[in-house]
């Protein structure tokens, strides 16, 4: 067993939506030879994946089930695509719209992070939030990147659901799982 598990939190779509953004990973696959957003499931990361020593993991439970986000459930609105045009490794989403329940429940549990666990900075990036939904990066080249934006800067998409939980996840050594649930 390691001696660090890895975790994050993220809300994660019902399975209509999942499945619509699944298939969007499934045609960076088939099309631009990029399938490593498949590897996870749909989702918005509201905390970032951090490391806690393997002994820590039952008072991460009890900290994550006693997390009082200032947030009521709320709806999340999907609108199109975007993406982080890094030089070396390119990312394209479908773009959340950023709302204020979506900010405040970010805000909220990277707060209570934050007080109870001050060792594990949080950089600059996950604090300027900057919601999305990955359906390509790491194996996107930035060639597939240019030919994947000539089509899906124009392409339209819409879809909503409604943030109601949230989870944490924990990294198996080959994929994420879901290992709790918050209700909002």
């Amino acid at each position: 067993m390691p001696d660090q598990n890895l975790y994050f939190i993220a809300l994660i779509p019902h399975e209509t939506v999942a499945g619509e953004v699944t298939d969007f990973k499934n045609d960076f696959a088939a099309n631009y030879n990029s399938s490593r957003a498949l590897r996870t499931m749909p989702h918005i990361t509201l905390k970032a994946p951090f490391k806690l020593e393997t002994r820590e993991h039952n008072n991460l439970l009890k900290w994550f089930d006693g997390i009082r986000p200032m947030a009521e459930s709320f709806i999340v609105e999907l609108e199109d695509f975007g993406s982080f045009p890094n030089k070396d490794n390119p990312v394209i989403y479908v773009k959340p719209i950023m709302t204020p329940g979506l900010e405040r429940l970010q805000k909220s549990i990277l707060n209570a992070f934050e007080h109870s666990y001050p060792d594990i900075s949080i950089p600059y990036t996950e604090r300027n939030f900057h919601p999305h939904m990955t359906i390509a990066f790491r194996d996107l080249t930035p060639e597939q990147y240019a030919r994947a934006m000539d089509v899906y800067q124009h392409k339209k998409y819409s879809a909503t659901f409604r943030a109601d939980k949230f989870y944490l996840l924990q990294h198996n050594g080959e994929q994420w799982n879901v290992i709790a649930e918050h209700t909002l």
